[in-house]
């Protein structure tokens, strides 16, 4: 269950000082091949990070052979400084990497950074902790490397899908600011199949649109946003297209559930699902529009069906629908019918964990599912005390 599931990977995670609470958090993963087919998406935010602005560069050409991530630090809105000191950290991994005999560039080193936005990294403890990473890389070392790039998250988080002779495994990183595009969120993602770079960049995003891309958690998009999929090609197995392909969407599944459910301060998982739409992108804006209703939030964390809140945020949509043939249901109790009082709201029992919201537009055969969660005192609490 973690990054190494794959053949033709190594992982490591260590200390290199950059978290003042001394915890991992540096973590490498190293492609030995045969193949370094690599594919990535990233942030859609127009304040690109550092890391993001390198690692779209480096991927361009649909290979890889390292990622290098770090937590402790965003390396975000540093300026051209911030930008060469990711560039630093591409040839250091490169160097380290090629006089154990790999010959890597570091145009095929991928960077991410995940922390506080606005702060240089201290590059002698980074580049140090570089070196004692690729001194620790092992076939097993993908639990220590999930772990080095948690920041608030509570949880390491890690995913792998086994089929006939070849195999997926994944790693993320989020508990906050998770919202499309991507979610805060650093993710890399392995295979021993045999792809080749067109495949794995459409493989990895149709998998994304369905997974990471519906958890909205607090509608807020980060700086930092990657996420890397890698082919050893190990197995020497090229799977069919639709089974890599339902591999790929299981595993990215998986981790974007992870993720949600160590939101911060977060006490409810809710999935917000439209059905019966005009068209899938007007179930989505519905969907996305409920789930990012910092009242609707407020009213689960409370306890509270308020399907009232629910009609409010469908109406600020650019969605077809009629406002008198809106059902909406609270974990299975039609509390809206036709857009007014439906069944008694005190039927609800939000006291668990799931919540599920069905929205019925009865205008189609649209549907689509975010994923959100509900809005504490704890989420408040942590982010006021962010920065400090």
């Amino acid at each position: 269950m973690s990054v190494t599931r794959a053949a033709g990977f190594t992982a490591s995670g260590v200390t290199a000082g950059l978290k003042p609470s001394g915890r991992p958090d540096l973590a490498l993963v190293v492609n030995t091949g045969p193949d370094h087919v690599a594919a990535a998406v990233f942030t859609t935010n127009r304040v690109k990070a550092a890391p993001v602005l390198w690692s779209q560069q480096a991927v361009a050409d649909g290979r890889l052979q390292a990622v290098v991530l770090n937590s402790g630090g965003a390396n975000a809105c540093t300026g051209p400084a911030g930008f060469a000191d990711t560039h630093r950290t591409a040839e250091h991994v490169a160097e380290v990497l090629s006089a154990a005999g790999a010959e890597v560039g570091a145009g095929d080193v991928a960077v991410c950074s995940t922390g506080l936005i606005g702060t240089r990294l201290p590059m002698d403890l980074l580049t140090a902790g570089v070196t004692a990473a690729a001194g620790s890389l092992d076939e097993d070392g993908g639990a220590d490397a999930a772990r080095a790039i948690m920041t608030t998250d509570t949880v390491p988080k890690t995913a792998a899908y086994a089929d006939e002779g070849w195999s997926v495994g994944g790693m993320a990183k989020g508990a906050g600011m998770l919202a499309p595009g991507l979610a805060t969120m650093l993710v890399v993602i392995t295979t021993d199949a045999v792809l080749d770079a067109e495949a794995a960049d459409a493989h990895l995003r149709k998998a994304c649109a369905a997974s990471f891309e519906r958890v909205d958690s607090d509608g807020c998009m980060s700086t930092n946003d990657t996420v890397v999929l890698m082919s050893s090609g190990a197995s020497g197995v090229r799977p069919a297209t639709q089974d890599f392909q339902a591999a790929l969407d299981e595993t990215c599944h998986d981790l974007a559930m992870q993720l949600l459910r160590d939101a911060e301060g977060s006490a409810h998982d809710i999935a917000v699902e439209v059905q019966h739409a005009a068209s899938e992108a007007d179930a989505l804006e519905v969907a996305r529009a409920v789930a990012r209703s910092n009242l609707f939030k407020c009213a689960v964390f409370g306890g509270d069906p308020n399907w009232g809140r629910v009609l409010a945020a469908i109406g600020t949509t650019g969605a077809d629908f009629e406002p008198d043939r809106i059902d909406v249901g609270f974990n299975g109790v039609e509390v809206c019918r036709d857009g007014a009082i439906g069944e008694d709201r005190s039927l609800v029992d939000l006291s668990g964990r799931d919540v599920r919201v069905s929205i019925n537009l009865r205008n189609g055969r649209g549907r689509a599912t975010v994923w959100t969660n509900d809005l504490t005192y704890d989420y408040v609490k942590e982010n006021a005390e962010y920065s400090t």
